[in-house]
């Protein structure tokens, strides 16, 4: 296995994790459960644990794909430079993620309020993997891009 297989293996899990801590939390303040709200912080951390594994990982995957055919550089830096912001609005996540489940232990008033600028923070980090995701697919599937016409 290969950094570029490595890449294509892990990429998809730091937008996955935020997708599902979302809901999570979505549904954790519904329903006023903070065990649930735990497990939504846990998925913003671990979406950011994986996203070190993309970066690690993309930059081995960047040597290996700008060698094949049929790929323009443009995609690929366009790509880094989306996949460098989420990953930085990732860790950012993780970080306010970590000390959320540590108030949520020590001040439940505080860990309210902390979960809903948390999950207004990860709907905001959807953004940016959406874009960050968008952009790698590009890469290589041509009939996602924009100025992509069927002949």
């Amino acid at each position: 296995m290969n950094e570029a297989h490595l890449h294509l293996i892990v990429n998809h899990f730091p937008i996955l994790f935020p997708i599902a801590g979302v809901i999570i939390m979505i549904v954790g303040i519904a329903f006023r459960s903070a065990a649930v709200r735990r497990t939504a912080l846990l998925m913003f951390i671990l979406g950011a644990l994986m996203a070190i594994a993309a970066m690690v990982s993309g930059e081995g995957a960047e040597e290996i794909v700008e060698q094949l055919s049929g790929v323009e550089e443009y995609f690929v830096e366009t790509h880094e430079e989306a996949a460098e912001r989420f990953a930085i609005v990732s860790y950012v996540l993780g970080g306010l993620s970590l000390l959320g489940l540590w108030v949520s232990f020590k001040h439940e008033s505080l860990a309210r309020i902390m979960n809903r600028v948390i999950l207004v923070f990860a709907l905001v980090a959807l953004y940016f993997a959406m874009d960050a995701g968008t952009t790698g697919g590009e890469i290589r599937h041509p009939e996602i891009r924009e100025t992509y016409t069927n002949n």
